[in-house]
């Protein structure tokens, strides 16, 4: 989904549109590739916040740039806080981890 939110951003879209689209991108394929470290590790919370976290702010902002309401802006921040949570807890559990 990141993939084609990018090339749809780069290709077709209007600039405002497009900014939604790459920083959406962007966060889930940090996130998708945070998750793997996170599994790797066997730090499952941490993994299944960047899951929940990075869908909620992505889709959001594909949602938004595909023209929903703009309230439905309102889940970006819940998602982003779950990332942030996420890291922390994946600092705490790579401090402990052997």
């Amino acid at each position: 989904m990141a993939i084609a939110a990018g090339a749809f951003g780069a290709h077709w879209a209007p600039k405002d549109v497009a900014d939604l689209l790459k920083t959406g991108g962007q966060y889930q394929m940090i996130h998708a590739v945070a998750t793997l470290v996170a599994v790797r590790m066997d730090a499952r919370g941490p993994a299944a916040l960047f899951v929940a976290g990075g869908a909620l702010f992505a889709i959001s902002l594909y949602a938004l740039a595909l023209g929903a309401p703009r309230p439905v802006g309102a889940i970006t921040p819940i998602g982003g806080v779950a990332m942030i949570v996420g890291w922390l807890w994946l600092a705490w559990s790579a401090s402990r981890y052997r």
